[in-house]
């Protein structure tokens, strides 16, 4: 993994924007408070819809991130298909994950507190997700409800230590990136396949054979480093990409 200096330039984003490569993944990280002007900017190059569920948003923080989240991943979708934020166009998969039809560009949005990831890559699915660390009181519900026996086993082991809620989040952004890869979401079972998140414990995501026999489709865990108190991760079609992150 190469780790490039800064995430999202708003300044002077989108010049010097890299080329990607059908062997590349890009992660960009994106600040949720960026300087007052440029949420205006982002809102302005926002879709009908987009603004639409903005405005449901009570909250006036909670509007600001959805539009610069939504707003930035335009401008890094515009800068690698040479267009106006604006002018990309999104349709939705059958459990609604987003694609631009008719371009290899794929790309995933993840976003918590004041933190965003989005990625990026060519013709290979690819889902990110990312997560604010924080105390969980009811974690071993959370995973006994949602985790796969096994997983919840192994998070037990060091609930009420101070890895518990690293290890709680570390698991639950591993399965959200697969799910979200695959353009399931949550309606995939998160317990029927299961994924590492021990201190220690190299990425692996383990996905039992179809019941024909069938072996399954291949897919590569990847962590990524998006900054103090926050953990992520990413999943990718295929086998292991050259990974780029601006962050």
């Amino acid at each position: 993994m190469v780790t490039k200096a800064g995430s999202i330039p708003y300044t002077s984003f989108p010049a010097r924007f890299p080329r990607l490569r059908p062997d590349e993944v890009h992660v960009w990280g994106i600040e949720l408070d960026p300087p007052r002007p440029w949420v205006a900017r982002l809102a302005a190059t926002l879709a009908p819809d987009e603004r639409e569920r903005a405005g449901r948003f009570h909250n006036p923080a909670d509007r600001r991130r959805f539009v610069v989240a939504h707003g930035a991943m335009r401008q890094l979708l515009g800068g690698y298909l040479g267009r106006n934020a604006g002018a990309v166009d999104f349709s939705c998969g059958r459990h609604g994950k987003p694609f631009v039809p008719g371009e290899p560009v794929r790309f995933n949005l993840s976003r918590s507190g004041e933190r965003a990831l989005v990625a990026v890559s060519l013709d290979r699915e690819v889902g990110v997700d990312v997560e604010r660390i924080r105390p969980m009181e009811d974690a071993r519900g959370i995973a006994e409800r949602f985790f796969s026996r096994a997983e919840s086993l192994k998070l037990q082991t060091v609930l009420g230590t101070p890895a518990a809620d690293t290890a709680f989040f570390t698991c639950w952004t591993r399965k959200e990136a697969f799910v979200k890869a695959i353009g399931e979401g949550l309606s995939h079972p998160l317990a029927t396949f299961e994924v590492t998140f021990l201190a220690g414990e190299p990425a692996e995501l383990r996905i039992a054979p179809h019941p024909r026999g069938q072996a399954p489709r291949r897919w590569t865990l990847l962590d990524v480093d998006p900054g103090a108190s926050y953990c992520a991760a990413l999943v990718v079609e295929g086998g292991a990409p050259l990974l780029s992150c601006w962050i």
